[in-house]
């Protein structure tokens, strides 16, 4: 319009005024907009705008996408025909064809046990690598420490395989035995005391182990990778999860958050997680088992993902998950962060199905109607994906290439009407799929080994232990047919590792006394012989704890051959057990 001539427009606008001539202009440049109105048959139009630049997480959709050189062989190029018209009709998928005789579990081991199926993930040559790089750290630990300082670490022993199976199995316990601090499982307080824990490692012992635990040699790490202090760890445990388990026809991408509110580049607040302060994991889940097929860690600009042009970084994480199992006819399920017309049409490409809420502003969605009375939906497809607004509580937008435009019955009733309560059937199974990733962050809340920590990369560690446990429990169930509980298959675990690996450590002869036992003065209390040692056989004496802490009398160390079994304390038969029982402030 810009080079035409004042004879060709027409005369109207030739005499109009300067404002009416600029509406008249603005309306001729929307008609020459307007996209699929103009196809005869055809309803309903595309958004076509930009949308909203959002924070470091923006789903860039631009035009359709192609993919990177390097994954060319797995992934197929997006027509580049243009945004397709959406029209308000019925809608029938495509068939996607998926075998599912290759699924499950591939171990060869026919009926193994609670440790054999965790070893399939924490394996041999890991815990021998973390056993080498624990050891060259506290050499490293004690070349800097002060000379003349003594410490824990001037005690220290290199540590072996069997005694870091043994150190994992103490903090595995500590899931399921929940104390304050670390500290308290060594505690002699005998309100609190918890003696396993000394038949495993003294308190010192522990701690040094805790301080040296180290999965990386300095000297020699990427220090360009954010993860390089974890990497090893957690590259070995994502080959194993997807070598010992073929997912099931239906998977899941959601967000996963571990608590951590230290100084850390890629710590993320998520405001709609429990702890909204951590380090976000994007984890790729199996419907059917719950079992987690892979994780990828968000570390800002650096995140292990291999971008797709035109997919923006949600649409290139699901790609990058999803890049294994491209072209063997699965379906995922992925919440309105990752979702677009865009990708879903990719996907499609790839032979692969697609279900998942979506923001109504997305570019490439359909214009529906603005409001929706309760219960009402309104369907439109392009042909190959279908669109759906429902109004439950609030307004639902949903995409899908895999369900049908039909409502199911939910089996609920209207408690206002008494009429049963309809669902589009893409809704019905998006709520039934989509909890997978939730539910393994559930169940290892409960008994999870992750405690605080001052090392972020330590308390990573002990995440990805809690991870390897829930899918240890998920083999085991789907090999043996067993269905214990997760807390019980813990504790079968750490009851197995113990007879491989453990040794029985020496009783402590020292340390702090035992407190002072609050039954002391009540229930019935009998003298007994103190129990022979190894070393002193019958002449195995303690000391007095009445002739050493009196407040009455001179205070003396007094060796005593009898003792109060209920309470473990040495005592005198004469007068110090009578007067341990009877006086408050002896």
């Amino acid at each position: 319009m810009d080079n035409a001539s004042p004879s060709s427009l027409p005369e109207s606008l030739c005499h109009a005024s300067p404002s009416s001539t600029l509406l008249l202009g603005m309306k001729r440049l929307s008609v020459l907009l307007v996209d699929c109105r103009k196809t005869t048959g055809l309803s309903g139009t595309v958004r076509g705008g930009e949308e909203k630049k959002e924070s470091d997480l923006t789903h860039q959709s631009n035009e359709h996408p192609s993919p990177p050189q390097d994954a060319a062989a797995n992934l197929v190029d997006v027509e580049e025909d243009g945004p397709r018209c959406w029209r308000s009709c019925h809608f029938k998928p495509s068939e996607i064809d998926f075998n599912d005789s290759l699924s499950g579990v591939q171990s060869t081991l026919p009926t193994p046990s609670e440790a054999e199926c965790f070893k399939l993930f924490f394996d041999k040559e890991l815990v021998e690598s973390v056993v080498q790089e624990t050891n060259r750290y506290s050499h490293e630990l004690k070349e800097k420490t002060a000379p003349g300082v003594k410490g824990k670490l001037s005690k220290w022993v290199n540590t072996t395989i069997s005694e870091m199976y043994t150190f994992l199995v103490a903090v595995m316990l500590m899931g399921l035995v929940k104390k304050g601090s670390v500290r308290d499982y060594w505690t002699t307080n005998p309100m609190l005391q918890t003696p396993f824990f000394q038949t495993l490692f003294s308190q010192d012992r522990f701690l040094v182990l805790l301080r040296a635990l180290h999965f990386v040699n300095n000297a020699t790490a990427n220090l360009a990778d954010p993860l390089h202090k974890i990497r090893n760890v957690l590259s070995s445990l994502t080959r194993a999860f997807g070598r010992v388990f073929v997912p099931h026809k239906d998977l899941c991408i959601g967000e996963s958050l571990m608590a951590w509110k230290g100084r850390l580049p890629f710590c993320r607040y998520v405001p709609s997680k429990r702890h909204r302060f951590g380090v976000k994991f994007f984890v790729l889940c199996d419907c059917l088992t719950g079992y987690v097929q892979d994780l990828i860690i968000y570390t800002d600009t650096t995140t292990d993902i291999k971008h797709v042009e035109g997919l923006g970084i949600s649409g290139s994480v699901v790609i990058t998950m999803l890049q294994p199992y491209l072209r063997k006819g699965h379906t995922v399920f992925v919440d309105s962060w990752y979702s677009s017309p865009t990708l879903f049409q990719y996907l499609l490409r790839a032979n692969t199905g697609a279900c998942g809420m979506v923001r109504s502003k997305r570019k490439g969605m359909p214009i529906f109607k603005k409001k929706l009375s309760k219960g009402e939906v309104e369907f439109q497809t392009n042909g190959e994906i279908m669109a759906v607004k429902w109004h439950d509580k609030r307004h639902v937008h949903v995409l899908s290439t895999v369900h049908t435009s039909t409502m199911s019955d939910t089996g609920k009733l209207d408690y206002v009407t008494g009429e049963r309560k309809m669902m589009p059937d893409c809704v019905l199974e998006y709520n039934k799929k989509m909890g997978a990733v939730d539910k393994v962050e559930m169940q290892n809340t409960f008994v999870e080994c992750a405690r605080k920590s001052l090392k972020w990369y330590r308390k990573l560690f002990f995440h990805l232990i809690d991870i390897a446990l829930f899918n240890g429990h998920v083999v085991h169930r789907q090999v043996t047919g067993q269905v214990i509980s997760y807390q019980q298959y813990r504790v079968n675990l750490i009851r197995q590792i113990l007879v491989d690996h453990h040794t029985p450590r020496r009783p402590s002869t020292g340390g702090r006394p035992p407190s002072d036992n609050p039954l002391r003065l009540t229930g019935r209390h009998f003298p007994s012989d103190v129990p022979q040692t190894t070393l002193q056989g019958k002449s195995t004496r303690r000391h007095c704890k009445v002739c050493q802490t009196s407040t009455r009398r001179q205070k003396r160390r007094k060796m005593t051959k009898y003792m109060c079994e209920p309470c473990n304390t040495a005592l005198c038969v004469i007068p110090c057990f009578g007067e341990y029982h009877t006086l408050k402030h002896y």
